[in-house]
């Protein structure tokens, strides 16, 4: 242990500041071993789907040009199909973002005069662009998608009589995203959102519920997709990429749903048939394999970021005892230079630039600037060590990821070590 103290030294840490983490840490043995138990369970889950889809070193390889019979590409997309319990699956490098996973999914199934309605509040930032809640070239607005809301009670709760009135005979679309985003809202439980699917379902059957599970992928034993929705959509740069996947999104859900996808990703008349894996399928494989036991530490490093800050007296969202339902970390800092001492203390603590100084600028498709640090192998991964927040009110820090828990630790410890130099925390 004195060598450990002593490494941490090495690496910028004070020993004040390795005692105070080190002595929040030594209380969270019993939520790590919850933790432990539910990546185990994951991960059979994803190991029974490999086998059953007889995944082999052919399925490995890669495509070019067209990719008309890529072996491996289609396996992978089974692999999905199996885990999330649905009837096809849409897994492509061809996806650049879970952005972009989103707007095909949304472009793919509505048609001018439908509606698309949110029962959970705005959507994150970049859909708003994607939606036309922000006016942007090639929104849903511009062919005619119109788009409405509900917005969630105060303590978080759905406003059930809002969604009622919301939806009508123009609603196509139900979108719920299961993470909170830039908000401090709760992320939403696999159980909860079955509980919104049923109502919205009774109302109209006939509707088309897709879910935003980005960042909440193998964080429970179960997903959205076996709560009753229609499509599951993430970004495989985030959990399920289990830090290999060097891009990349999914879609899973019904059939028919997931060939309309497929023809707005490429072309009507060609769908699934096309799109060459360009050597991925390897990382794709093996990075799904992984990702159980990296959301495992990814979830253990969120809950010590809680249980640290909430100590020093700053809300956290979710606060340090509360259930996990994805791998981010909100901290309401309601100060813009402990935000961004925060972000620089994960920066410092990461393998790639590592010696970068983050400052806040105006990323593409947000409203407000944005500091952001992101030393990571693969750019902008955040299931890799992360962290991100606008610049506006109430300042607040949303931690994620870590491809190992030790890291995850030093990160968040370093970003203490950030604030403590600066006086901007007291210990």
């Amino acid at each position: 242990m004195d060598q450990l103290k002593e490494y941490y030294k090495e690496l910028g840490v004070s020993g004040e500041v390795y005692d105070y983490a080190k002595n929040i840490e030594s209380s969270l043995s019993e939520r790590f071993a919850e933790f432990d138990a539910v990546a185990e369970f994951n991960q059979l889950k994803v190991l029974k789907a490999m086998k059953k889809n007889r995944i082999s070193e052919a399925h490995l390889g890669e495509t070019t040009g067209y990719g008309y019979d890529d072996i491996g590409r289609e396996a992978i997309e089974g692999v999905y199909a199996d885990i999330f319990q649905t009837e096809d699956a849409l897994v492509r490098p061809q996806i650049t973002c879970g952005t972009h996973a989103l707007g095909l999914s949304l472009n793919a199934n509505l048609r001018p005069g439908d509606e698309v309605m949110s029962p959970v509040g705005k959507p994150y930032d970049t859909l708003e662009e994607v939606i036309g809640i922000r006016p942007s070239k090639g929104s849903l607005a511009e062919y005619g998608i119109t788009y409405a809301q509900a917005d969630l009670k105060p303590d978080g709760s759905f406003d059930y009589e809002a969604i009622k009135q919301a939806i009508n005979d123009r609603t196509k679309l139900v979108t719920i995203q299961r993470s909170k985003g830039y908000a401090t809202r709760p992320t939403l439980s696999v159980e909860r959102i079955g509980e919104l699917i049923s109502f919205v379902k009774d109302i109209k059957p006939s509707v088309i519920v897709m879910v935003d599970n980005c960042y909440g992928e193998f964080v429970e034993e179960t997903e959205p997709s076996q709560a009753g929705a229609d499509l599951v959509v993430g970004s495989l740069i985030k959990n399920p990429g289990g830090g290999l996947a060097p891009i990349g999104g999914y879609i899973c859900g019904k059939k028919e749903l997931i060939e309309q996808c497929a023809y707005r990703l490429t072309t009507p008349g060609l769908g699934k048939e096309v799109g060459a894996s360009l050597g991925v399928n390897r990382q794709f494989l093996q990075g799904l394999f992984l990702a159980p036991t990296v959301v495992n530490s990814a979830l253990k490093g969120a809950v010590f970021a809680a249980n640290l800050y909430e100590s020093l007296g700053f809300k956290v969202v979710p606060d340090g005892k509360e259930s996990r339902h994805d791998i981010i970390q909100a901290v309401e800092f309601n100060d813009p230079e402990k935000l961004k001492a925060f972000c620089q203390g994960i920066q410092a603590a990461s393998p790639v630039d590592s010696y970068v100084t983050p400052e806040p600028w105006d990323m593409p498709g947000y409203d407000s600037q944005v500091i952001m640090a992101a030393g990571a192998f693969v750019s902008g991964s955040s299931i890799e060590l992360s962290a991100d927040g606008p610049m506006k009110p109430p300042y607040a820090a949303y931690f994620q990821g870590g491809l190992t828990y030790p890291h995850a630790k030093y990160g968040i410890t370093m970003s203490l070590q950030r604030m403590a130099e600066k006086g901007l925390v007291l210990l």
